[in-house]
Formats: structure tokens, sequence, C-alpha cells
């Protein structure tokens, strides 16, 4: 059983904060270990075939992070020169340090959709001539659930459509797949359904399924013995990688399904802080387990009312000018998110009686 969850805090910022459970940690600590570089770590070689099963693909490498995986994949896919399409608010994009330019010489066109998800009507037109002045299009990059769109969850008969488009350009698409499982459970699909219309995919074991560390990229055997190179390029030659493989071979086993309570308690947050005076939520927007809303400027910023928040216990991290983000994870329940939206009540409720307070003083001071 998992001890109880303290009082004292409750983070909100990110579910990369979770921590392992008892049950987990005995898994790291019972595994079997060996030279993943050798291939030769059987709890890691366990695990790579347990996910390409998963999503139907022929091949996977376990890596560090997310952004590892991405730039595997990218690094897999493309050459020097050649350019990728993603929406504007994608992660690889805004929280990857500059990662296709700086390791792999790839440019990035960067396109509007709809909540980060594009459709065929974004990708029209966007693919470039085949004129020695032009950069190559070679990939096109999606995220499932989107971060910075909004926690949104694409629709399966969207993503077939993105797949046939690409397909018919000769394009590959890669699938920043870091909530996939959150997906997944939101809509009510197979992993497999989604990922047999992209030819690579990137999970995170470290968000939602609640492990320490580590992502694996999946794809078919060629662009996987490719981002294997990549990944000792890029520094992430692993050895006895079996203890933290085991925490991902426990959590695909015993976290997925419980994700739909992180799901509900982002929706009970985001109903709560909706009937704020000064908070502007759109509730529907709110499919998986991330909440963003925008304060009204009176208030003050993000970055102040972040702060204030984390004075009385409760950290949720800024995205914007007026813009916070809250994700739940495992490691919050119920009680504690209706808790966090009344520590958010009272704190817009103090900010904008002082700011009235500090008018009134600077009018009389006249």
């Amino acid at each position: 059983m998992r001890p109880p969850i303290s009082e004292e805090i409750i983070d909100l910022r990110s579910d990369t904060v979770t921590k392992p459970t008892a049950a987990m940690r005995a898994a790291i600590a019972s595994a079997e270990v060996g030279d993943d570089m050798s291939g030769e770590d059987p709890t890691v070689n366990r695990l790579e075939r347990m996910v390409a099963d998963l999503l139907d693909k022929e091949a996977a490498v376990y890596n560090c992070s997310g952004t590892q995986s991405n730039q595997m994949a990218i690094r897999a896919h493309c050459q020097q020169g050649d350019e990728i399409l993603i929406d504007e608010t994608g992660h690889i994009v805004n929280y990857e340090a500059g990662g296709p330019a700086a390791l792999s010489g790839v440019s990035a066109r960067c396109l509007r959709g709809r909540g980060g998800l594009l459709d065929v009507e974004d990708l029209e037109g966007k693919v470039r001539p085949d004129n020695q002045h032009c950069c190559i299009t070679r990939l096109v990059c999606i995220e499932n659930t989107t971060n910075l769109g909004g926690g949104r969850v694409w629709p399966l008969d969207q993503v077939v459509r993105v797949g046939e488009w690409a397909r018919s350009h000769g394009l590959k698409v890669h699938l920043d797949g870091a909530r996939l499982f959150n997906a997944a459970i939101a809509a009510g699909y197979s992993v497999k359904d989604f990922t047999s219309h992209v030819d690579s995919v990137s999970i995170c074991f470290s968000k939602g399924l609640g492990c320490p560390m580590g992502s694996i990229l999946v794809g078919d055997n060629a662009t996987i013995q490719r981002a294997r190179r990549a990944r000792k390029l890029f520094g992430g030659a692993l050895r006895q990688a079996g203890m933290m493989a085991a925490a991902a071979i426990y959590a695909l086993e015993n976290h997925v399904n419980r994700l739909s309570e992180d799901h509900d308690n982002a929706r009970v947050f985001a109903e709560s802080i909706a009937r704020i005076d000064g908070v502007r939520l759109n509730v529907a927007d709110v499919e998986s387990n991330l909440v963003f809303f925008e304060i009204h400027p009176e208030f003050g910023t993000a970055a102040q009312l972040s702060a204030t928040l984390l004075q009385r216990g409760v950290k949720i991290n800024p995205t914007g000018p007026q813009r916070l983000r809250a994700c739940t994870h495992l490691d919050v329940n119920q009680s504690q998110v209706i808790r966090a939206a009344e520590v958010i009540r009272a704190s817009l409720s103090e900010g904008i009686q002082k700011s009235k307070s500090d008018v009134r003083g600077a009018y009389a001071a006249r």
C-alpha cells in the first residue's frame, strides 16, 4: 500500500514529480541486470520487446528521457538540412533546447493547428518544392496528448488523415507520445490503434506512469538501428539499466488503467477553479490530466499568483504572462485538488482586495 499523501505541499507542477511506489521500488531492487550496450541486460531487452509488441512495431530502444527519445527519432528519420513540420506548441520546438538544429542540423517549420493538433488543412502546401534553394521536408511531428496545446487528445480519425497525407507526400510521421497512455485512456482507443498510423513513437515512463526516469522509442528495425547510434552519439549509452527498465515494466503492468483517476481529478479541479471570479477556463477543454487556465490582469500576473500559491503550499507553474498549468498525477488525490482550488480562490480574492486598496492609497496620497 502507498503511504498517506502529505497535506503539507500539493504539487501540481507536473506528473514528472511523482515518486516510485513501494512496489515499484521492490521491482527496481530485484531487477536482473547486465550490460545494455552489449545487448545483455535481460530486463531492458524484455521492456523493449514488450513495448514493441504493445505498439505493434518491429523494435524499440530504451533511453534516458523524452527529449532524448524525440531527438533520436529526428536524427534517425532526417539528414542535415532537412525540415520537420510541427505545431507551434510542440514540445520538440519549445522545450528541447533547440535540439533539432543543434544535434541534427534540422530546421522546424512551425504551423498553427488547434489545441496543438494538426490536420490536413494545416499541412497542405507546406511541403517544400524539389528545388536546390529549399530544404527537404522530411518528417511530420505530432504530440498526443498535447502539452502547451492544452492537454488535448487526438481523435483517431484525425491521425488517420494526417498519416495518409504524410505517406502520399513521401513523409514519415513521428509521435511524441510522452502521455500516449493518457490519451488512449481518455479517448477509449488502444495505443496500437493510434500508433499504426505513425512511423515512430516516443513514450515517457517518468510522467503519469510514475517511474523515476526513462523513455522508449519504437519503430521499424532500420529506424531503431539508426536511433541506437544516435543514442550513443548523444551520450546516452546505458549499462546496467535494468533497474529503471524494471520500474517501467511495473508501471505498464500496474499504472496504466489508474490514469483515469488523474483525469477525473483534473476535471474536478477545473470545475472548481472555473467558478472563481477572474479565472478563464473552458472545462470542456480538459481532456486528460492537464489543466490550463488564465487569470485576469487585474489580479496580477501568472508568475505572481504562482509565487503566492507556493507560499501557501500549492505548486503550480506559470506558462505565460496570465496562463498557468496544473497537472494531476498519482501523488495527489481528489481532496487535495479541491483544497488547491480553494487556495487559488482565496489568493485571488485577497489579491484583488489588496490591489484596490493600493489604488485607493495612491489616490489618497495625491
